[in-house]
This record gives structure tokens, sequence and C-alpha cells, in this order.
């Protein structure tokens, strides 16, 4: 996976509205496929020789799906708080989760795992996986988001195949590209006819340039189908929102939109040894980090091939949730807060901007101060608790258009055991003194 809006953000095509996007804050991102039989790396385990292609692919005996439950699945995103899920609906494998009717391209003396790539035809799961859930999270007025691999390692007809090895280049066989081409736009179509997504998150995009891809084309054949679909920044600049992985940007990105993608684990689809999950408290200070630069945080989870979600995923989801709900009017709907320097620790803004929300890292108890902030308060309290605070300025020089520090008293008591937040109600739209300070 890239990590950024393309450079051809500067590209004129029409953006959809990104307003539920940018209010939703956490998605859930799911990767399951065959990858999970074994518990090996999808897709890029092959890609990288730590196994076969023909092993791999026999995973495809093993993929049953025998305790999906798609109702479950939706209620616990539901409780984790996100607005929004993705889940892989093919993978760099080109294995679908969907019922699709688009026909590879076949080598010679093709293997049954050649035939057409789907859970419905070639596993004991025998079925679609993708519109049941989709049906489950609309009934929750949950945004579905379908992840889509533009690459194909498994199709005869892509050039590229394992990391040391091609079928062959683009200017010496342009038909096969076209066959390939018309192969991935087609299932493109049948995913957006059928389930309409909300969102699309393109991956593999790096390996050819957009012109190759007919990035433009793609766009334009999602939105004919759902004028409302958004689209990640994976589609060589034809996309809406930046989605930078792993790593949290230390200035606000500048791009319309912004999501984190993260695993819980080290790993995206489950494997066996990754059972070391990131703490509760570690995603809630990440969650809270993101959302304070006005983005996205979309939490990966990795089912088993069987449908079943990891206990430990389970428990960082509802821990989420719970600390979410309490916090919601902190979260949901809010805007980037602060610029980094008048507070130390992630914060948010009401839409009109009247409320700050600070958000104490590490049970933060004692004085909290902010810098530079030239309006009046009018009161301060404690999300989720009826607990008012008291605040002083320091500092404040009568005949100076500096503004004092200001220092909101916390006390112990009030701690939340993963992360405090605090309300501050202000005289009016937010304004900041950024100067030198002295006898300005």
């Amino acid at each position: 996976m890239n990590c950024e809006l393309a450079a051809a953000q500067e590209q004129e095509v029409a953006r959809p509205d990104l307003q539920w996007f940018q209010d939703a804050k956490l998605g859930i991102f799911i990767h399951w496929g065959i990858y999970s039989v074994r518990g090996v790396g999808e897709s890029w385990s092959f890609h990288n020789g730590e196994i076969t292609h023909g092993e791999y692919m026999k995973q495809l005996d093993g993929f049953t799906a025998k305790h999906y439950d798609p109702a479950a699945w939706a209620d616990l995103i539901q409780r984790s708080g996100a607005r929004y899920a993705v889940i892989t609906t093919k993978h760099h494998d080109g294995v679908a989760l969907w019922p699709t009717r688009m026909a590879p391209g076949l080598p010679p003396h093709a293997s049954p795992y050649a035939q057409a790539r789907s859970t419905e035809h070639l596993t004991p799961a025998k079925r679609g996986l993708i519109e049941p859930l989709f049906a489950e999270l609309r009934k929750r007025e949950l945004k579905c988001g379908a992840y889509f691999s533009l690459i194909d390692w498994s199709d005869h007809n892509y050039p590229a195949f394992t990391k040391d090895s091609t079928r062959y280049a683009i200017k010496d066989d342009p038909a096969c590209w076209q066959h390939f081409r018309d192969y991935y736009q087609g299932q493109i179509n049948e995913l957006a006819a059928q389930l309409k997504p909300d969102l699309w998150w393109f991956d593999g995009d790096w390996e050819h340039s957009a012109e190759e891809w007919e990035a433009a084309k793609v766009r334009a054949m999602i939105l004919e189908k759902n004028p409302k679909a958004i689209i990640n920044g994976r589609l060589q600049g034809f996309g809406d929102y930046a989605t930078p992985e792993q790593n949290i940007p230390i200035e606000t990105p500048k791009t319309p939109a912004w999501e984190l993608c993260m695993t819980i684990g080290s790993q995206w689809g489950w494997q066996p040894w990754d059972t070391v999950y990131k703490s509760t408290h570690d995603l809630i200070h990440i969650f809270a980090d993101v959302i304070g630069h006005g983005g996205n945080l979309l939490l990966d989870i990795g089912p088993k091939e069987d449908g079943t979600i990891p206990a430990g995923q389970v428990t960082r989801l509802e821990e989420i949730g719970r600390w979410s709900s309490k916090h919601a009017e902190a979260i949901y709907g809010t805007r980037a807060g602060l610029p980094n320097g008048h507070f130390f620790g992630p914060s948010t803004l009401s839409p009109d901007s009247t409320t700050l929300y600070l958000f104490l890292a590490n049970g933060m108890s004692g004085s909290v101060e902010i810098k530079g902030l030239d309006n009046k308060i009018l009161s301060a309290e404690v999300v989720g608790q009826p607990i008012a605070l008291k605040h002083r300025v320091v500092g404040k020089i009568s005949w100076s258009k500096v503004p004092g520090l200001v220092f909101i008293d916390v006390p112990k008591a009030v701690a939340d055991p993963w992360m405090t937040v605090l309300k501050v109600k202000l005289d009016g739209p937010l304004k900041l003194y950024r100067g030198h300070g002295g006898f300005e």
C-alpha cells in the first residue's frame, strides 16, 4: 500500500460531498480472505517468495466461512463507535469475496485455481460474503466501504507476478493489458451496480500510471452508479482523500480530508502468531491524535477463515466503543482543534468553533495549560461528568494585545481510565494569537 494522496490532487475532478466521512471519525477495516486459512501474509507471502503461488492458492480448499455471522460483525462495528466499515472485496491475490462473473485471463494448461476466482466458485464457503455484510451495516445506518485491489498477481493477463518476475511489458503486449483492464473494470462495474458502495478503498495503484489504469474512466464509472460515492487517494490522483498508513502525520494534512489506516496488531489479516495487540490506552490516544488533526482512524481487524474474530480484537473494539460513547460530543462531527504549540495534547472543535475539547494524555491532571487563546472562557467541565472546573488566566498585561496563559484545574478524581476530555465553552468562534509576545 502506498501512503499519500497522489500529487495529481491538482487534477480537475468533481468531488462528492465528504461531510459524512469527515464527521464519521472512526471506521473499521476488515482484511479477510483465503490467506487466513494458513495464517500467511495476504498476497505478499507468495509475491515475496515466502510460499509458492500454488501452495498459497490451495488455501481456497480450506476457506469455509462456516461461522460467518454478518449481523454479529455489524453489531460489533456499531458497538465500537465506528460509523463505517471497509472490507476487502479482492486483495492482490485476485480472489473475489463476491460472486463475480468476470472470467480472468487463463494461461496455457490452466489449473482449476485460475478459473473464476471467487469464494462462491472455488471455496467450501460457496457464497458471496460482501452483500450480506453491507445489508447488515445499512440496517444500522453505517456506511459501507469496498476495498479493491487494482493489481491482480494471479491473473495471467496482469504484467506483474512475483517480486522477481514479470509476465510481460505493457509496451510489448498492449492487447494483453487491455484484456486485463476490461477484466478489472468489469469487476468494479459489478460491485458498483450490485452493492453501490458508499466508499471505494483502492490499493495497488503504484504499479501503473493514471493513464495505464484509465483512472479517470474508473472514477466516472463509479460515480455513474453512485454519484455520492467517495474514493480514497490510491487511484493515481483521482481520489478524494489522503490515506497515510500506520503513522500519524505530524502536521495536519492539507488535503480536503484524510484517514489513517492502522492494524490492531502488526498484520492486516489473521496470523496465529500476531496476538500482541496495541493496548486500548494506546489506540484511544492514537485515535484522539488523529481526530485532533481533523482525520479519521480506519482500524483494522483480521477474522479467521471460518469468520470468527479473535477475542482480543473484539475486546479492543468494545473498549474503544465504550470510551467513544462517553465522549461522543468531542468526537463525531467535530473539526481539527488547536494547531501544534497551543496545548500539550490533541483537541477538537465544534463545527461553529465555539466549543473546544481538550484530550488529556496519559491521565493528565493538576493544571492544564492553553497558550494564545484570545477568547474568554464561559465555562469548563469534564465530558461525561457533571463537574465544573475552575480556570484562571495568568500573565495578561492590560496594555498588551498578547493574551495571557490559561490554566484549567483538573482534579485526579475526574480522570477517565483511558483518556479524560474537557469541554471548554468560548465567548465566540475560536480566536488565537500566533505572534511572538513581548510588546506587541
